[in-house]
């Protein structure tokens, strides 16, 4: 199988300066494979090193060792581990989209903008960008009155809509998700995970880590289990 993203010994190491420069190493040997338009759904106890792997990928954590292999269309096959910070911006702007727990906004910006954001970054007309951001703000079930509202006045579940929204809008070929359906309602979580299976019949390699394996894990066409140790 050809696959988009290859992660191999992947290891992440940190020191902790504050308790006598001890260093702990939460991702240890890990490997794993996604293809495109596959969901590969990570699971495991809470504060072992789940959220770091996607932190790896999308290259916020330099690795200590390993490789990550990805198939671009922009640079062919690519080790992120070690790619340039140039090519890495380069990527997240057109291939490669994160959606972490929570939602970093800047102040005075409305929801709109900032779930259009990836499209701007793009070079899409605005007028043509904000179309299509409001019919996510539709399909998310985002009130219109809050359309020009700060995300940063929005409840729990609001924000974490507006990350999720951010996420899909430019269609990025891997997108990697932490706890996507976590403050989320039921009937918000059918949602989400409508939008993760229809951008997988788009192609969209998808890696969640989450809890959510009654849910989201049931529609995952793999899960791995993060190893205790």
């Amino acid at each position: 199988m050809n696959y988009l993203l290859e992660v191999k010994n992947l290891y992440k190491s940190f020191t902790l300066h504050l308790i006598d420069g001890r260093t702990i190493t939460p991702v240890c040997d890990v490997s794993f494979s996604v293809a495109a338009g596959e969901h590969l759904l990570i699971h495991g106890r809470s504060g072992m090193g789940k959220t770091s792997i996607l932190k790896c990928i999308y290259r916020t954590y330099v690795p200590t060792s390993g490789t990550i292999w990805f198939q671009s269309h922009q640079f062919g096959r690519i080790d992120l581990s070690r790619a340039d910070e140039r090519i890495i911006i380069d990527l997240r702007e057109s291939e490669i989209g994160f959606c972490s727990q929570f939602l970093r906004v800047l102040p005075r910006v409305s929801a709109l903008d900032t779930i259009c954001e990836p499209l701007y970054r793009q070079g899409l007309d605005r007028t043509a960008a904000q179309e299509i951001g409001r019919e996510w703000l539709r399909r998310l079930g985002i009130a219109a009155e809050l359309w020009q509202a700060s995300p940063m006045t929005f409840s729990g579940g609001e924000q974490q809509r507006i990350n999720l929204g951010r996420a899909f809008i430019a269609r990025p070929r891997l997108l990697l998700l932490d706890e996507p359906t976590a403050s989320l309602d039921e009937t918000t979580k059918q949602v989400v995970i409508n939008m993760i299976r229809a951008a997988q019949r788009e192609g969209t390699a998808i890696i969640s880590v989450s809890h959510d394996l009654t849910g989201l894990g049931v529609y995952a066409d793999r899960q791995w289990t993060f190893p205790s140790r």
